[in-house]
């Protein structure tokens, strides 16, 4: 295939401190997946596990929102394919850990002073 048939995709992954781009021509017809495994992001980032890891296109995970899955989202032109970290903790849980906190906080202001 020529290279005027590829099109220009990106792979991208964060962590806090340390990202990477990795700008690719791949073929028409190219899934989100086959991009990511051609990017060998693994090699920059050992601890990165590929087979569980979610992916996104601009901040949209595929495989919601009607997006097919990884494995059948085909690429479009100037696509960048967002590589996800898994979450730190489960944000209802920090979201009630942090409401909790805010409660005791007002409870110790309307309590009346010991004399």
């Amino acid at each position: 295939m020529a290279d005027f048939d590829l099109i220009p995709v990106e792979v991208a992954y964060a962590l806090p401190h340390k990202q990477k781009i990795i700008a690719l021509l791949v073929e028409p017809g190219t899934t989100a997946l086959e991009a990511v495994k051609r990017s060998r992001m693994g090699d920059h980032f050992p601890d990165l596990d590929l087979a569980s890891a979610k992916l996104g296109i601009f901040g949209q995970s595929l495989g919601t929102k009607g997006l097919d899955t990884a494995d059948k989202h085909i690429l479009h032109a100037g696509d960048r394919v967002e590589i996800y970290r898994p979450l730190a903790s489960d944000p209802k849980e920090a979201r009630r850990k942090r409401a909790e906190k805010t409660e005791a906080a007002s409870d110790e202001k309307a309590a009346p002073a010991a004399e």
